[in-house]
This record gives C-alpha cells, structure tokens and sequence, in this order.
C-alpha cells in the first residue's frame, strides 16, 4: 500500500493541479456564474418540452412536439435506460461548466502521455498545452459542448491503441474499450469520425513499420485484438447509435426520396450537398492563423477600439467619440473566404516551435502516424480549395458527405501537434541523443519558424491586400477612406501578431539554448517552457473567451423571455403550432421555448419538413401552413413581435373526402401545389399499398383529440362510414404504437407529411403512443454489456494481483 501511494502521490498532485487550472481559466463560475453559450440557448429552447414532460411525469418522453412539428429527442439529451458509461462520465464531470470540460481535456491528454512512458512533469505541461489550445476553448465558448465532449475522449481512444501496439493487448484493449465507449457517448459523430480517420492512419503507418522489421505476425495479432473491444464499445451505446442510426434516415442526413429541388433541378445524390458541405473550407493561407493568431485578421467581429484606423476616420466623418467606438466594436477584421469565424484556430507559436523541433529531433513510428495525420487533416480542412482530394472523400469514402464545416477537421491537427511537441521536448531533455544533435535541429527549427516570421514582416504588403468579403458593403455605405482605414487596422493585427509569435519562437529558442549550454537546469528550463506555453495560448484565448462572457446562472436556465406575443399565444389551451417570423424559423429556438413550433434549431432536422420549407413554407403557401395546424404568427410589427391567428387552419385532426396515389416523393410534394388538403389526401404508392379511393364524409362526422402529451396522442371520433383521417402530426413509423379501441393498428404517411389512417365507421377511440422499441431491447444490450466490462475488468485484475504475488 505504501509502495503504490509513493508511485500514485505526483499524480494525485496533477489532477489537483488541473482543477486549479480549469477554475482558474473559467474564474466567473466561483462567482456562480455560467459562460453564455449561443448554442446551448438554441439547445435549452428545443429541449423545453421534453425536460418539462421528465419533470411532470418522471418517465422520459422520447418525443417532442415543440419543434419541426415533432421529432424524436434521440439528439436532443435523451436518457436512455442502463446507460452507466454516461452516469460515470457525469461524475467525471464534477466540475461546474465549462470547467468540466477543460479538466477532460487535460487529464485525457495526461493519461496518453503516460502511454507513451513520458515524465509526469512533462505530460502535465502537454496536457496543458493541448487543452488551451485556441479552437478548444472557442468552442466552450459558444456552446459547442458535444464536440468539446467528444474531442476530451480522444487521448483516451488513442492511449489504448498505443498499449496494444506495444502488445500490451489486455489493458491496452480495456482503455481502449472504455475510451471509445466514452466517446461515442459524447455523442458527436462528426469529431468521432474524424477520429476514426486519425486511427485509421495509426493502423497504416503501423503496418509499414511491421512490414519494414518483419513483425507482420504481433502486427496482425494486435490489429484483430481491438475487435472485441470495439464491438464491446459499440454495444455499451447501442441504444443512442440505434436511436441515432433509425433517425437519421428521416433527417436531412438521410434519403426522403426526393430527386427534385425547389427551382426544379435534380438533385445530384443524397446525403448533403458538396456547396453545403465544403461552406466552411479553410483557405490555404489561412493555415498560417496555426501559427500566428490574427494572420487572417482574427475573427469575423473583433474590437478595434480607440487607437484603432477606424476610430478615427469615423470621427472624421462626424461621429462622436461614444458613437465611433461603439462602431468599432464589432467589425469583421477577419479578411479570409470563410462564412463567418469565430476566432483563429491558433494552436501556439511556442507550441508549433516545438513540433517542429520535434521533426528534426524524433524517429519511429509515433512521429509519422502524428505527422501524416496531421496533413491529411489539413488537405480536407481546405475543402473546396483542394477539391480533388474533397471531391474524393465525399464521393467514395464512406459517410463523409454526412457532415459539413471540412474545416473542423483541424481537431486532429490540434491533437496531434503538442504530442510530437511535447514527444521532441523528452528526447531534448533526455541524454540518449547528442547536444550537437539537439543544436542542429534547433538551428533549423529557428530558422524555419523565425524565417517565416520575418519574411511575413516585410513583405506583407506585397503578399497580401488585407481585403475581405465584407468591404465592397463597407465601401458602398462608408466610402473608400473607411475601408483604407479597415485594411490598415488588419495589417496592423497581422504586424502585431506576428511579432508577437517571432517573440514567443525566440524565447523557446532562447530557453533550449540556454539548457543545452548548460545554463539553465531541468526544472527551471521545464519551468519557463511551460510558462512561455501558457502565456502564449492564454493570451489569445482571453481575446476570445473571458469574463465578458458570462452571465448569472439563471440567464442561462431561462434564456428566453417572453413577449406580449407568446403570453397572448399561451391563454389558448389548445393544441396547436406557431409559425414564428421574427426570425428565422429554421435557425431559431425561441418559438419551441413557449410553443409548438413548426420550426426549431437542430442540424438535423426532419428531412421532409426542411424540403416543405424549401418548397412552400418559405413562400408562405396559406394552404401547407393550414395542415400543420398553424393557428398562430407571430409577426415583427416594427420591432414589436405580434401576434396574428389563423382562421384556416385545420386543427390537430379532420375526415378527408378524397385519396389520391402518386407514384413518388416527386409527384407527391408537387402535387401540394394545386390539392386542397382539407378535403384531399395524397399518398405515395411506391411505399404504401393504396389506391385512388372516395369517401363518405357525413356532415355529422366528428374526430378530436381528446388527451395530449408529447409521447401520447388520444382522438375520439364518430363516423357513419368508413372513413379516412389527416392528422397534423408528423408522420414517423418507428417507434409508434396506434390502437382502435385497444387493438392494434395500422397509420401511413399522406401529403408528403402527415399521418394518415383508414377508419372503421362507428364511435371509437384512437390512440398513439410513443414507445420506441430501440430504446427497451437497446436497454437491455446496454446492461449486458456493462456487466461483461465490469467481469473482464475485475478477472484482468485478478490474474494482475496473482501474478505479482507469485
């Protein structure tokens, strides 16, 4: 016992250290405070529905009405039952957020250093330099918590593998078992694709590396030992992957069977489109903003302040001085091809001085699965401005064209980078290679990275014209001095920032100098590189995301407020949905917060309805509007939202007179343009058994919904015939039971939406409940699957235990 609490005391310290690092980073949550996170606005006013149905009735609903006319919560922070990878990983998360995170990322990273047998002192100053890392802490910043989540568990994923190519198979399948069950828990594809990528180039280049030392045999063993592992992983989240898997075929991700756009062209193939996909290419240049931060201008709304070229052409042009620096606040400094940016994704100059350091100082295996995972992840950040490469992986690699923003990719150059950074900083430090050797390479690291620096100074004028994509607006409307003024306040953030990155290169340079001659010891030489480390990225973060950004508790607990028009909205008792124009209905939660929407905030939205909106909703087709049951607007009436009722809206149900067959999705959302869907129903014969048929619709026939929930829908009716029924709802055929009257029955999709069901004639009750079958036999395989880890986990520590005592 004594021996393990002197092996385990200095990590102990470590972890301690990392809490420290994380409150201090994010200060304002001692004060109680949250960061304000746009994202997770968007995300608390779609998941309203479904926390108030967890709270009223204690059972999970597994179906929304709030948003898009309805959808599964599968993406929307469902829980699942037995999901005990995610209740651990709650735990983990003890720390309030976006804390929480940070310490992931940092002890994550620490635990793949100690894979790789560096020294403790040196896998906390690479963790630290991994979790402060621009693009991480943005993305706390805006509330990209999925991704932030995902990314944490990378180290973890990647640690196993590096145990098992060293045919450590048991406890290096185990890490990596458990760290890919964590990571797709975390439940952001994309990053977790992205991963995969990165391990598929590990697999690569340690297969070369077999081959070349005639070990194909161990290579091989290890390679089919992580089977078991993942497929262990992959039930242990069966439920959510399932879940996830089934919706996606009814999201915009999936196939709706239309082939037509709006304008009436063809659709190319399905999956996203390749403009839609490559929208957020990285442009060429724009890789240097790895190097020097603000090398693009930095983001799409950065302040200039006082001293800034702006300022004081706009008081020139007779605006006050409060009026000029409020103007200069927010103005679009960023001058790359990119939609909009955040911030730079600025891994360090002191961080990339060390990779490349690193590159003239290590060999092997680990370097060349870093390197080429790191250029691959490059190339397909460029997007469309390497379209050969795109091109390719989006037509032939399997499930890339499910994603967009290519440029997200650069998690793994942000991941990879400080390993080999931290990897050279050991090799420089330990005494297995020559201090001439170690000279060299820093001669020509400082030469690269310093040459670099200059060359940018004094050309950069000739280089670059610092125009962006705003400034023939800016020119329009502020004239030509004003847009000299924008350009000279760019070239002066690119002047600033790349001094400042020549300053950090030669402090670096200084500092291993000054080691290898001897004239500074180990710890306070580790000391300075690690402070030079955390100035550097903190410096830049703290642009980005720092006190400003938070706000008390409850702005985030309740994000939106009510106006005039949702109080008005909410003394109707009914149910009904709202068709909010005083935003985008697409790109906004607000609506969902207080209402039934028809429109909502999620990238993947139900396919059908994105194509309803595309083909008629965004016109404003009266008719379209009316069968979703539309009974309110809310309009912008001079800044004011106001709200306006429907008089022609069809309710939650009603009897048809008419069944027209189309042959496809084509005809079917065509044939919306001239049906009144009052008394017309359109189905699509290539996926349901129908045929044109009439109906007997007596003036005394009666259907209404008679109890709501949002996993349960109950109508009544009564009918002198056979007769056939629209409901409102969103027409989705997994995961609802329907009844008459307790027997079981059947319900198809009509006008290209809704549901639709044939009904005897008579007094009956009708009933629909949400219960989604993925989600009882997913429970079931989770449980199993946990109890298998646990047993292989405590039988791998037995043998450990016996084997030490004999």
């Amino acid at each position: 016992m004594k021996s393990i609490f002197i092996k385990s005391w200095k990590h102990v310290v470590v972890l301690f250290l990392f809490i420290v690092a994380s409150l201090a980073f994010f200060y304002p949550v001692l004060k109680g405070k949250t960061i304000f996170q746009s994202d997770i606005v968007q995300y608390t006013g779609m998941a309203k529905a479904q926390n108030d149905f967890r709270a009223s009735e204690g059972e999970e609903p597994y179906w929304t009405n709030s948003a898009f006319g309805g959808m599964p919560t599968y993406q929307l922070g469902a829980n699942y039952p037995y999901n005990f990878i995610k209740e651990i990983d709650r735990q983990l998360r003890f720390l309030p957020r976006p804390a929480d995170y940070l310490f992931l990322y940092f002890i994550g990273m620490y635990i793949l250093f100690l894979c790789f047998k560096v020294d403790y002192k040196l896998a906390f100053l690479g963790a630290l330099a991994f979790g402060f890392s621009t693009y991480l802490i943005i993305i706390l910043g805006v509330g990209h918590n999925a991704k932030a989540h995902a990314i944490a568990y990378f180290p973890i994923v990647v640690s196993g593998m590096v145990l098992v190519y060293r045919q450590k198979l048991f406890w290096g399948n185990v890490l990596f078992c458990v760290g890919l069950a964590f990571e797709l828990m975390a439940n952001h594809f994309q990053m977790t694709y992205y991963l995969m990528l990165l391990c598929v180039v590990i697999v690569i280049v340690n297969a070369v590396h077999a081959y070349q030392q005639k070990t194909l045999k161990p290579f091989l063993k290890a390679s089919l030992s992580f089977l078991p592992a993942i497929i262990l992983a992959v039930l242990l989240n069966i439920t959510n992957l399932l879940a996830t898997q089934e919706y996606a075929d009814y999201s915009t991700r999936g196939d709706t069977g239309l082939t037509i756009e709006s304008n009436g062209t063809e659709k190319v193939k399905s999956g996203l489109d390749y403009d839609y996909i490559t929208e957020y290419s990285y442009g060429i240049l724009e890789t240097f903003n790895l190097f020097i931060p603000r090398f693009m201008g930095g983001s799409s709304s950065e302040s200039l302040g006082k001293d800034s070229e702006v300022y004081g052409e706009l008081i020139q042009m007779g605006a006050s001085p409060a009026q000029a620096l409020d103007f200069s606040k927010n103005l679009p400094t960023y001058w790359g091809d990119q939609t909009f940016i955040g911030a730079p994704a600025y891994i360090g100059a002191s961080v990339i001085f060390l990779f490349v350091f690193a590159l003239f100082l290590t060999k092997g295996k680990k370097k060349w699965w870093l390197v080429a995972g790191s250029i691959l992840a490059l190339l397909l950040s460029w997007g469309d401005n390497f379209s050969l490469l795109t091109k390719f992986f989006v037509d032939f690699i399997p499930f890339y064209d499910k994603f967009r923003a290519v440029s997200s990719i650069q998690v793994i150059i942000e991941f990879c980078l400080p390993i080999l950074a931290i990897l050279g900083l050991s090799k420089l430090v330990s005494d297995k290679i020559t201090n001439q050797k170690k000279l060299k390479a820093l001669k020509k690291s400082t030469i690269v990275l310093g040459g670099l620096s200059v060359l940018f100074l004094l050309l950069k004028s000739v280089l670059f014209d610092f125009s962006g994509s705003s400034d023939s607006v800016f020119l329009e409307n502020y004239g030509a001095k004003f847009v000299r003024a924008l350009k000279e306040d760019r070239k002066a953030m690119f002047n600033a920032d790349t001094i400042r990155s020549l300053v950090f290169v030669l402090l670096i340079a200084g500092a291993i100098y000054l080691y290898l001659k001897e004239k500074l010891k180990k710890p306070l030489f580790l000391g300075l590189i690690g402070i030079f480390i955390l100035v550097d990225l903190i410096g830049v973060n703290t642009r980005y995301v720092n006190e400003d950004d938070f706000v008390a508790a409850s702005v985030m607990e309740r994000p939106f407020q009510a106006t005039q028009a949702d109080l008005e909205i909410q003394k109707d008792k009914s149910h009904f949905r709202v068709y909010d124009l005083t935003s985008n209905p697409l790109n906004s939660a607000r609506a969902s917060y207080f209402h039934n929407s028809i429109g909502g905030y999620h990238a993947a939205k139900p396919g059908r309805i994105q194509e309803l909106f595309d083909f008629y909703i965004y016109e404003g087709k009266q008719s379209i509007l009316n069968m979703l049951n539309v009974k309110y607007f809310i309009f912008d009436n001079e800044g004011q939202p106001t709200p306006q009722e429907n008089p022609d809206h069809l309710g939650n149900v009603w009897f048809v007179n008419e069944l027209i067959t189309v042959d496809n999705a084509n005809e079917a959302i065509l044939a919306l343009d001239t049906i009144n869907p009052n008394t017309t129903a359109i189905v699509e014969n290539n996926q349901f058994d129908y045929s044109d048929k009439t109906y007997d619709v007596s003036f005394s026939d009666q259907i209404e919904l008679t109890s709501y929930k949002e996993n349960e829908l109950i109508y009544t009716y009564d009918s002198e015939n056979e007769s056939l029924a629209l409901f409102s709802e969103l027409y989705y055929p997994e995961g609802w039971k329907i009844n008459i009257d307790g027997k079981e029955a059947t319900h198809f999709r009509a006008n290209y939406v809704l549901r639709a069901m044939e009904l005897p004639a008579g007094n009956h009750q009708v009933k629909f409940s949400f219960e989604p079958e993925v989600v009882s036999y997913g429970g079931k395989i989770t449980l199993a699957s946990f109890i298998i880890l646990i047993l292989i986990i405590l039988g791998g520590l037995r043998y450990t235990i016996k084997r030490k005592q004999i």
